[in-house]
């Protein structure tokens, strides 16, 4: 796994102990593959004071680019219960999940786990850093987001965004087929 670059591979998702998402993703950074264990800054208040730090936007999961056929290395590390997929048969994440995800997070914006969301209507973002990216936009008090789901965790991503920077995917793809027909 050492003498080659791992880009050829799929990402799946890793299933791990609770609170060791960092250890694990160490762990198997130091034999050689590509790690994803995205975090989300937090914030706790205590009688006498306020620790600032870091939580896992996908607690229990981190994601591994690998081959899967040569996974062993990965199952035997501690703390890790299992590759994610169906039954005994891992499956992996979709290019656009893992894309979005590394959109969200550099793009600077306010990035938290949300609840999965199986409803509401399809968005598509027009412009800025998230350009392109699918997802549900939800109100939540005075401010939007976008609710991007990972079908396969059954785990969803809320970033807060501007309301005038999404346009229905229905009417996105209406325009598209316009412009292509006439």
């Amino acid at each position: 796994m050492h003498s080659h670059s791992t880009t050829e591979f799929p990402w799946y998702a890793v299933q791990v102990r609770t609170r060791f998402e960092a250890a694990v993703a160490q762990s198997l950074n130091g034999k050689g593959l590509e790690v994803k264990a995205p975090t989300y800054p937090i914030s706790r208040r205590w009688k006498d004071r306020t620790v600032s730090g870091t939580a896992p936007l996908f607690p229990g999961y981190i994601f591994c680019r690998m081959d899967v056929l040569k996974r062993l290395p990965v199952l035997t590390t501690p703390f890790v219960l299992g590759v994610v997929g169906v039954g005994r048969t891992p499956v992996p994440l979709s290019e656009d999940e893992i894309r979005f995800i590394d959109s969200a997070i550099a793009s600077g914006l306010v990035v938290r786990p949300h609840p999965y969301v199986r409803e509401g209507e399809p968005v598509k973002i027009a412009g800025g850093v998230l350009d392109g990216i699918e997802g549900i936009v939800l109100r939540v008090k005075n401010s939007w987001r976008l609710v991007v789901s990972i079908q396969l965790l059954q785990r969803s991503v809320a970033v807060e965004l501007d309301s005038g920077a999404v346009a229905p995917v229905r009417a996105v793809h209406t325009c598209t087929n316009r412009v292509r027909a006439n």
